[in-house]
C-alpha cells in the first residue's frame, strides 16, 4: 500500500492558491493551519501559535508504504544497529521486522503483562553499546500486590534472537492501582546515558492528583540509571519526602519522548482530556500543570478543577492540541535524505488518524503538517531507521516506511 501524501497537501493549497506560499528556506509550502474543527473550549493560548500553528506542506515528493500488515497491536519500535527494527507487541512479545516488512517469530522470556485497557507491554529502547552487550529495556503494565503499575525491565536479546534471557524488573512506579488506564509507558537514553521513563497519573480522580505528589510515581517523568536507582545529578524537589528519580512532575499521560539532536533537550507529549493535549520541551525540577492547569475538559463537559490554563511556578506547554489529536510516540528526523525535514519532529496521532509533523525553530513550534492521514490509522510510535527513512506502528498491526519517492 503505499500514499504519495505530499500532493494531497499540494492539491489543497492549488485550491486557496492565495494563501499559500512557499518557504525560500526549506521549500515547504505554508498555508492556513491543519486543524478546521472548532476547539472544545475557549480558552485564550497563552502565547501566539501555541495552538493552529500555520500549515506547512512537504516540498519533497514523499512515499508512506504498509511494509507489513501482520503485527499484532504493535506499540513500540526502535532501530537495531544492523537496519533491522524490534517492535513491542502489547500482549507480551517482541517482533523484529526486516525494513522490507519480514517479520520474525514472537520473542518471548519476557515478564507478564497486564495487557488490560491501556496496559500491556509498551515502549523501549535498545543500550548505546547493544552491539557489544545486546541490552534492551522496556516499559510495562505490571500485576502486583494492590492493582497495577506502570515498570520498567531490562534483559539481554539471545543470540538465536528467539526471547530476552535474564530479564530483570529494575523499576516500578508506585503506588499501585487497580485501573486500566494512563500508564504512560515511553523510554529513551539521554546524552548523560541515563534512562527517560514516562508514567500516567492512571486517569482516575482517585489518582489524579498524584500527579503533583512528589512522593508518588504517577503522573512523572522519571530519570533513572540503567540499574533503575535515580540518577545523579537529577534535580531536588523542595517538599520533603520527594522521590529522587523524579524529573518533572504534573503530567497526565505522556506516550511520547524523544531527544533534540541539536540541544539534547528532552521533548515529550502528552494526552489531555477533552481538548489540550501537550508538547512539553522539558527542564528538569519543574512543574507541567496537570491537573491544575490544563486546555482541556473533561470528557463529560465540565469543567476540570478551576478552569485555569496558567498560575505561576507551573510550565506551559510550547505547543497544544484542542480538538487532540491524541499523542502518542514520537521522533526528531535527522536523515539527509529530505532536506526540509531537517530536525522536525514526528509525532504519531492516535484518535487523529495521521502523523503530524512540526517544524521547530528556537523552542518554538512554527508550522504543522498532517502526513497518511488518508491512511486512517491510529499511529502508536515512530522510529528512524538506520537507512534514514522514517518507521512507524499502527494499533491496527500495519508497518509503514516512509521516505522520499
Amino acid at each position: 500500500m503505499k500514499t504519495k501524501f505530499n500532493l494531497i497537501a499540494l492539491a489543497g493549497c492549488m485550491l486557496m492558491a492565495a494563501a499559500c506560499s512557499k518557504d525560500p528556506e526549506t521549500g515547504s509550502v505554508i498555508g492556513p493551519g491543519v486543524e478546521t474543527n472548532p476547539p472544545n473550549t475557549s480558552y485564550t493560548p497563552a502565547f501566539a501559535g501555541q495552538t493552529r500553528i500555520t500549515a506547512v506542506s512537504t516540498g519533497t515528493s514523499i512515499q508512506g508504504t504498509a511494509i507489513s500488515t501482520a503485527l499484532t497491536a504493535p506499540w513500540g519500535i526502535t532501530a537495531l544497529p544492523d537496519g533491522r527494527l524490534l517492535i513491542t507487541q502489547k500482549a507480551g512479545t517482541l517482533r523484529i521486522a526486516t525494513t522490507s516488512g519480514t517479520l520474525s517469530s514472537a520473542i518471548t522470556g519476557l515478564p507478564a503483562v497486564n495487557a488490560n485497557g491501556q496496559g500491556g507491554l509498551l515502549g523501549l529502547c535498545i543500550d548505546p553499546q547493544f552491539s557489544t552487550n545486546r541490552m534492551v529495556y522496556w516499559v510495562f503494565s505490571e500485576n502486583v500486590a494492590g492493582g497495577n503499575q506502570t515498570s520498567v525491565a531490562k534483559g539481554r536479546l539471545a543470540q538465536n534472537e528467539q526471547s530476552i534471557e535474564n530479564a530483570t524488573v529494575i523499576y516500578r512506579a508506585g503506588p499501585a492501582y487497580n485501573g486500566t488506564l494512563h500508564y504512560g509507558g515511553r523510554i529513551l537514553f539521554d546524552r548523560t546515558g541515563n534512562l527517560i521513563v514516562s508514567t500516567g497519573e492512571r486517569s482516575d480522580l482517585a489518582t489524579r492528583p498524584l500527579a503533583q505528589s512528589v512522593t508518588a510515581g504517577l503522573g512523572k517523568i522519571i530519570r533513572i540509571n540503567t540499574n533503575g536507582q535515580a540518577a545523579t545529578g537529577n534535580p531536588v524537589f523542595s517538599t520533603g519526602g520527594a522521590l529522587p528519580e523524579l524529573y518533572s512532575i504534573g503530567h497526565r499521560n505522556p506516550q511520547g519522548l524523544a531527544v533534540h539532536p541539536v540541544t539534547g533537550d528532552i521533548w515529550q507529549s502528552e494526552h489531555g482530556p477533552r481538548g489540550g493535549d501537550e508538547l512539553n520541551r522539558l527542564q528538569g525540577g519543574r512543574n507541567y500543570g496537570w491537573p491544575t492547569i490544563t486546555y482541556g475538559i473533561e470528557y463529560s463537559g465540565a469543567a476540570i478543577g478551576a478552569a485555569i490554563q496558567q498560575q505561576n511556578g507551573l510550565e506551559q506547554p510550547v505547543y497544544y492540541w484542542d480538538p487532540v489529536i491524541s499523542p502518542s510516540g514520537m521522533v526528531f528526523y535527522t536523515g539527509s535524505r529530505i532536506a526540509e525535514w531537517q530536525n522536525n519532529l514526528f509525532i504519531c496521532s492516535l484518535s487523529a488518524t495521521h502523523i503530524a509533523r512540526l517544524v521547530i525553530k528556537d523552542n518554538v513550534v512554527t508550522g504543522e503538517e498532517r502526513l497518511l492521514a488518508s491512511e486512517g490509522q491510529r499511529f502508536r510510535d515512530i522510529t528512524q531507521g538506520t537507512d534514514n527513512a522514517l518507521y512507524a506502528v499502527t494499533d491496527g498491526g500495519r508497518l509503514y516506511r516512509i521516505d522520499r519517492n
